[in-house]
């Protein structure tokens, strides 16, 4: 896995928190990671966006950023209201390339869901993956709601002969509901994918040092770390 999309099934769901995870469970296996962020809307320069907190959280080796939009809106949007160019499916491609060339891994973390438009050509997340033949990570939130959502963007990537990696529940409460259980067993049917792994609530706040001691529990054997779908079900009772 030289470069791995990173999509969510929304937004603010957790993506940049698995990010930083997978990178924290890589570079703890002794890989250089790069984690590439195409367009960052909301901040203003100097902020630190959604690259540099998954690097100051794994260790990764490089963050990047190809445009950042100064209003919260889906990049295409932002960037035709701040009279910015966008950034195109083509040019994302032609960075994390150019990354994988000095990385053992490259993350490439979308904005929002799947097919949120970069530009006002309609290019997305799911061409950046495709045009890099890379698999697609999918991040969820994991109550009511999650099936629909995650079944609409396994659907997507199959449509486009795009290859969906797994699931991963991108902030598990410390209390989950009865949706939430259920859901650990519905996840994997409804997406048509493997379920591999579930970020505890509250984790983008740890101190670096122990989110990277702790990540590779929370992940996996396919992402590098130790987390056990099965075992996971039991314990939550679902």
């Amino acid at each position: 896995m030289g470069i791995v999309v990173v999509s969510g099934t929304g937004t603010e769901i957790g993506k940049t928190v698995v990010t930083a995870a997978v990178a924290a469970a890589a570079v703890a296996a002794g890989r250089s990671v790069a984690v590439l962020k195409p367009a960052q809307t909301g901040l203003a320069p100097g902020e630190r966006g959604d690259a540099d907190e998954a690097v100051r959280l794994s260790g990764a080796k490089t963050a990047a950023e190809l445009a950042r939009y100064p209003e919260p809106l889906a990049p295409g949007t932002a960037a035709r209201r701040a009279g910015m160019a966008p950034v195109g499916p083509e040019g994302v491609a032609e960075a994390a390339r150019g990354l994988a060339d000095g990385h053992d891994l490259v993350l490439v973390e979308g904005a929002g869901g799947l097919l949120v438009r970069f530009d006002d050509g309609g290019g997305t997340l799911a061409d950046v993956a495709r045009l890099l033949g890379a698999p697609v990570l999918v991040v969820a939130p994991a109550g009511l709601g999650t099936l629909n959502s995650t079944a609409l963007t396994g659907e997507a990537l199959r449509a486009r002969g795009i290859e969906q990696l797994g699931v991963v529940v991108g902030s598990w409460p410390s209390e989950p509901d009865l949706a939430a259980r259920c859901n650990l067993a519905d996840l994997p049917d409804a997406a048509a994918a493997p379920l591999l792994g579930a970020i505890p609530e509250g984790s983008g706040a740890l101190p670096p040092a122990a989110f990277r001691a702790a990540a590779p529990d929370w992940l996996a054997p396919a992402l590098g770390g130790t987390w056990d779908a099965e075992a996971f079900r039991r314990e939550a009772g679902a």
